[in-house]
């Protein structure tokens, strides 16, 4: 289960050419009010990619003994298994060329996921923290601190695609993903949410992209209406020779000391390559069996049964100590990120 070779051209333009998702250059799309340059009408195309490309396959029913005292509110859900998928959930979010090479190409060396992978883990999984649990004041300090960085992350002539961090359209992309992880690893442990719990869900989740500079009503409205952009978007999904070696890389953990690495690296490849839908798998080469698929619930299902021993404090604790170290920032006017 090792990311082969891409098997795809490694020219992006030859490849996305002909692609339909793409909004005609020159022509771009009006949905809901604002212009999309990336992503076509929302409200008139027919997605090519059905939710079973786009999105892994959970058969887990919902446990009596934890959906009774879990709301369906995506703050239940940011706790330690919710970073489970963390290292797929960039590999989607790479999807987007100008995401890729955004992160790729990055000027701000203190935020390089390569040369300093412990802090951003800390940035990402505070950002998550901050904008599902933080205050106002706490999401527009770190709105702030985000956007002294995004004013450094944009496309020069040499950039194979053209790209800057405050395009909303990037950013809902990138709030999409992490919607997606979170979701995914809460059904995995809780069980498959229904409709009504899923909408619920979904709801609470809109301060992922709106806590930066996606305004409320880019948001998909509803969960259903959040699925169709999702299949369109993902059509736009294109890995390149150059971001399937940066992310060979980030699979294998090469960023980190290798004495930490080894004892990890084989159950990280199998959390990652189990977290990412079909279409990712067809993108990088890798192979995904239905065996496989049914190891990898059967994990969630026994530390399901774990988790529901552990207290909430626990369970969140990781989550605490993010917002503590936030708060303890702000204070004395550290550098956030």
């Amino acid at each position: 289960m090792t990311i082969s070779n891409h098997p795809m051209s490694s020219d992006y333009h030859e490849m996305t050419a002909g692609s339909s998702a793409l909004a005609p250059e020159g022509q771009p799309s009006m949905t809901g009010g604002h212009t999309f340059k990336y992503t076509p009408d929302l409200e008139s195309t027919v997605p090519e990619l059905r939710t079973s490309d786009t999105r892994i396959e959970i058969t887990t029913r919902r446990r009596r003994l934890t959906s009774l005292r879990k709301p369906a509110q995506i703050s239940e859900a940011i706790d330690f298994w919710s970073l489970a998928g963390a290292a797929a959930n960039v590999v989607m979010q790479l999807g987007w060329p100008e995401v890729a090479y955004g992160v790729m190409e990055s000027k701000v060396e203190s935020g390089s996921l390569m040369k300093h992978p412990w802090k951003r883990a800390r940035t990402t999984s505070q950002y998550l923290a901050v904008a599902v649990l933080g205050t106002d004041e706490e999401k527009e300090a770190f709105r702030e601190a985000v956007n002294s960085a995004h004013r450094h992350v944009k496309s020069d002539d040499r950039s194979p695609v053209k790209y800057n961090a405050f395009n909303r359209e990037l950013q809902l992309w990138v709030a999409a993903c992490l919607f997606i992880g979170v979701e995914d690893s809460h059904q995995l442990l809780h069980g498959v949410m229904s409709e009504e719990d899923s909408e619920e869900f979904y709801q609470s989740a809109k301060t992922l992209g709106t806590t930066l500079q996606v305004p409320d009503d880019m948001w998909p409205a509803t969960r259903k209406d959040f699925d169709h952009y999702w299949n369109v978007a993902c059509q736009r999904v294109v890995i390149d020779d150059t971001t399937c070696e940066f992310l060979n890389d980030l699979v294998d953990l090469k960023m980190i000391n290798p004495l930490i690495r080894l004892p990890f690296v084989n159950l990280l490849r199998f959390l990652t390559i189990g977290f990412l839908p079909p279409l990712f798998h067809r993108q990088l080469g890798l192979e995904w069996t239905e065996d496989d698929r049914r190891r990898f619930q059967h994990l969630f299902t026994f530390v399901s049964i774990v988790n529901k021993f552990l207290p909430k404090f626990l369970r969140q604790g990781a989550t605490r100590v993010l917002m503590k170290d936030l708060k303890f920032r702000m204070k004395h006017q550290r550098d956030m990120i």
